[in-house]
C-alpha cells in the first residue's frame, strides 16, 4: 500500500466515513444486513491504518493517532445512532437504552482519553471499542436473520457492558491518582 501512496491516514479516512456513511443509510432505514456487511468492510481498514503508520518512513503521529481515533467515535457512534433513529419511527422501548449505551460507550473512550491526557495509563476494561462493536454489530446480524429478541439483547448487553467498563476505567484513573 505504501508503495502506491496510500497512507494509514487515508485508510483512517476511508474507513472511517465510509462506515459512518454506511451506518447511516442502512441501519437507519432497517437495511440490517447490508449495514453489517458494509460497515464490516470499512472496519477492516481501521485493522490495517496503525500498521501502515508504524511500517511508514515518516512512522505514526499524533495527528494520525487523533484523526483515527476521532473517526472511531463518529463511526462508532453512526452504528449506534443510526439504528436509534430507526427505532424512534416505532416509538420502540429500546431507543433509552441504546441511547444510555451510546453515551456510555462515549464515557469509555473519554475516561481513557482524559486519563492519558493527565498522564495515567488507562488501557482495558471488559469491553473497548472491539466487544462494543462485535456487541453491536452482531445483533444486528441476528436481527437481520430474524432471530428474536436479538436487537433486545444486544443492546441491554451494550448498555450493561459499557457501564461495567465506565466503573472499570475510573477504577484505574482513580488508583492511578491516589496510589
Amino acid at each position: 500500500m505504501l508503495r502506491v501512496g496510500i497512507s494509514a491516514n487515508l485508510l483512517s479516512v476511508t474507513g472511517g466515513l465510509g462506515s459512518t456513511v454506511s451506518s447511516i443509510l442502512f441501519f437507519s432505514s432497517g437495511h440490517f444486513l447490508l449495514g453489517v456487511l458494509f460497515s464490516l468492510f470499512f472496519i477492516l481498514f481501521d485493522v490495517f491504518d496503525g500498521t501502515l503508520a508504524r511500517l511508514s518512513a515518516s512512522g505514526s503521529s499524533k495527528w494520525g493517532a487523533l484523526l483515527d481515533s476521532s473517526l472511531d467515535r463518529l463511526s462508532d457512534s453512526a452504528v449506534t445512532g443510526s439504528l436509534i433513529v430507526f427505532l424512534l419511527k416505532s416509538h420502540d422501548p429500546l431507543v433509552p437504552v441504546l441511547v444510555a449505551g451510546l453515551l456510555a460507550g462515549g464515557l469509555v473512550s473519554y475516561i481513557k482519553a482524559k486519563s492519558e491526557g493527565f498522564g495515567i495509563a488507562c488501557d482495558g476494561g471488559f469491553a473497548e471499542r472491539a466487544e462494543r462493536l462485535t456487541i453491536i454489530l452482531g445483533s444486528l446480524f441476528l436481527a437481520a436473520l430474524g432471530v428474536p429478541y436479538a436487537l433486545a439483547v444486544g443492546s441491554w448487553a451494550l448498555l450493561i457492558v459499557s457501564l461495567y467498563t465506565v466503573y472499570q476505567r475510573s477504577l484505574i484513573f482513580r488508583k492511578g491518582t491516589f496510589g
